[in-house]
C-alpha cells in the first residue's frame, strides 16, 4: 500500500509554499488509495517556536487535510535515532570530528554547485582526532564516511539525479556538535519506521535525497520513490519561508488558498471551485490529480490574486 507523509518542522506557522506540499502529498496519497502520515521534525528544539506544533495541525485541520493515525514527533523518537547511529558506528562507517564550520570553509574550496549548501568537507578528521589531528579539542560532531561512487535516483518529477557524494558534498554530519540529532538520519529512520513508500516535497531537498539514499543503504532500509515539488518563491525570487517572512496561511479563505495552490501545481480546477465545499473540492482534485502536470522546475513564481 502507498503511504505517504508531510513532515513540517514546527519553527513557525505554514505558509503557501508548505501548503502547496502538503496538497501535492495529500493528493497523491489518496488518489492511490493510500494512507497520508503527519510527522513533527522537531528534533532541532533550538529552532522550534513554541506552538508552532499545534498551530500546523489546526492549519490542516482547517483546510480538511485529515490524515491518518497519530501524528509522530520526532522529539519522542531520540532511542531510534541514537541506534541507528550505533549500527553505522559498529559497521565502521562513522567518526568523530572536532573541526569548526569556519575551519571548514577555510581549508575548503567554495561552492560552485547548484544546491550545494557550502563548503565540501575536506576529510581533515578521517583518520582519527587521536592519531595527532586536533586531539586537544572536544569532539564536535559525528560524521559518516561517504564513498566515491556515485548515488543516482529517479525523481519521479525532476528525472534522474545523480551526486557523488564524496566529491560534491563530504563526509557530512549525523550527530551535531550540540549533540542534537542531524536532520538527514532522523528523517530517514522515521521514514523506514513509519513505512513510507512515497515521498513528495519540496526541490529544496533534492540534493539532500543521495545522503538519505547512502544512510538508508547503511542501515538495511528501503528507499521509497521520491518526487521534488518546485519550491514557491515571491517576486524577489527568494523561497517563501518562515526565515523570509512569508504570510502564515492562517487568515487565507481556504478554497481561495487550495485553488491557488492546485493552480501552481499546474492541476484542473473544478467550475465554480472558489463556491465549493472543502469536500467537494479535495474529491474532485484527487479524482483528477496529476503528477505529470506539475511544471518540471525546481522554482517557481507564486500569488494568490
Amino acid at each position: 500500500m502507498y503511504v505517504g507523509r508531510f513532515a513540517p518542522s514546527p519553527t513557525g506557522p505554514l505558509h503557501f509554499g508548505s501548503l502547496t506540499t502538503a496538497i501535492a502529498s495529500f493528493l497523491d496519497a489518496r488518489s492511490q488509495g493510500g494512507r497520508w502520515r503527519v510527522r513533527m521534525e522537531d528534533v532541532d528544539k533550538p529552532r522550534e517556536q513554541p506552538g508552532a506544533a499545534d498551530a500546523i495541525l489546526r492549519a490542516l485541520d482547517a483546510f480538511a487535510l485529515h490524515w491518518d493515525g497519530p501524528v509522530l514527533y520526532q522529539s519522542q523518537r531520540l532511542e531510534l535515532y541514537h541506534d541507528a547511529v550505533e549500527h553505522l558506528r559498529v559497521a565502521g562507517r562513522t567518526f568523530a570530528c572536532t573541526c569548526t564550520r569556519r575551519e571548514i570553509a577555510d581549508s575548503a574550496a567554495p561552492p560552485f554547485l547548484a544546491g550545494q549548501e557550502g563548503p565540501i568537507y575536506p576529510g581533515t578528521c578521517r583518520p582519527g582526532i587521536r592519531n595527532g589531528i586536533r586531539n586537544d579539542l572536544p569532539t564536535r560532531a559525528l560524521r559518516v564516511h561517504v564513498d566515491a561512487e556515485p548515488i543516482g535516483f529517479e525523481d519521479r518529477l525532476q528525472g534522474y539525479f545523480e551526486q557523488n557524494l564524496a566529491r560534491d558534498v563530504g563526509d557530512f554530519v549525523i550527530v551535531r556538535a550540540d549533540g542534537f540529532i542531524a536532520y538527514q538520519l532522523a528523517v530517514v529512520a522515521d521514514d523506514a519506521a513509519q513505512g513510507i513508500t512515497h515521498v513528495v516535497r519540496g526541490s529544496d531537498l533534492l540534493f539532500s535525497t543521495p545522503r538519505q539514499i547512502l544512510l538508508q543503504r547503511l542501515l538495511g532500509y528501503a528507499t521509497p520513490r521520491y518526487l521534488h515539488l518546485p519550491i514557491a518563491v515571491d517576486d524577489s525570487g527568494e523561497k517563501l519561508s518562515k526565515q523570509t517572512f512569508a504570510a502564515p496561511i492562517d487568515g487565507l479563505q481556504p478554497q481561495r488558498a487550495v485553488c491557488a495552490a492546485l493552480m501552481f501545481l499546474g492541476q484542473d480546477l473544478p467550475p465554480d471551485a472558489e463556491y465549493l465545499s472543502l469536500t467537494a473540492l479535495w474529491d474532485y482534485a484527487g479524482a483528477h490529480w496529476n503528477p505529470e502536470r506539475i511544471p518540471r522546475t525546481t522554482a517557481q513564481h507564486c500569488s494568490l490574486g
